[in-house]
């Protein structure tokens, strides 16, 4: 086997089981120690692995959040379904606060013209409920996010203290056993008073948001009521939710009824 061919067999191996030994390289492919360490040297110049002692692993990666107009056009059709399914819980005159996630806009988008109050720091969501006759919106004035389009600041959560609502809708870019986690510390603390305010609290997150850990924190599980995704996510997590008394709603599985 030439050394190109077994550097993807390593990088395939690692993408499975996250960090490789020297022995298991020898093992796997019949080879001699140092030629397992020149094939480690070659990935660690081509910035593919970070070599350990006796071996190597993954590196750390982290996505870079898209700006808001792309991350509409990510997963829309998931977005959708979510959407629909969370505009379907507001009743006419209830007091809700939607965030400014763009699977809450699905929300937004989706909402009928309920005789109904919302408070969001979106001028997103704002500009899209300024459409729907009976609904009445307080914008959360503060400093402007231009690249995510949201309202942040002490002005936002003093304003958020003063009032208490049945509903709180909030998108995330992590839900895990660490909680509910956001890239962006301000964006997170706005998401906290807003749950603090709420009744009940529902996150709206795809499939791809479960299991995964952001930067920063801003509630745990036992601070939602509800969580609305497309797929179900595996057994250990359903139990997770269970312990922490959130009810699952899947709307994949609404859809193929």
């Amino acid at each position: 086997m030439y050394q190109e061919e077994r550097l993807i067999e390593i990088l395939t191996y690692l993408s499975n089981e996250r960090r490789i030994s020297v022995e298991k390289i020898c093992e796997l492919f019949g080879v001699s120690r140092d030629t397992a360490r020149r094939d480690l040297v070659k990935l660690e110049e081509q910035q593919a692995i970070l070599r350990t002692r006796g071996g190597a692993i993954l590196p750390s990666t982290r996505n870079k959040i898209k700006d808001y107009p792309n991350r509409l056009q990510t997963d829309s059709g998931e977005k959708f379904h979510i959407g629909r399914k969370a505009a379907s819980l507001i009743r006419n005159g209830d007091k809700v606060i939607l965030d400014a996630s763009t699977t809450v806009q699905s929300c937004a988008d989706q909402m009928k013209e309920l005789d109904c109050t919302v408070i969001t720091n979106s001028i997103n969501q704002a500009e899209i409920l300024s459409n729907k006759a009976n609904i009445t919106i307080h914008l959360l004035g503060g400093q402007l996010h231009k690249e995510h389009r949201f309202l942040y600041g002490t002005s936002v959560i003093d304003r958020l203290a003063k009032y208490y609502v049945d509903h709180a809708f909030i998108g995330v870019v992590g839900i895990s056993e660490h909680g509910l986690t956001i890239a962006h510390e301000e964006d997170g603390m706005v998401k906290r008073k807003m749950i603090e305010q709420a009744k009940q609290v529902t996150v709206l997150a795809d499939h791809t948001k479960i299991g995964i850990t952001d930067f920063y924190q801003y509630a745990g599980l036992e601070d939602i009521d509800l969580l609305i995704t497309d797929r179900a996510p595996c057994l250990e997590f359903q139990e997770l939710l269970s312990t922490h008394k959130v009810e699952l709603v899947v709307t994949e599985e609404e859809t193929s009824l």
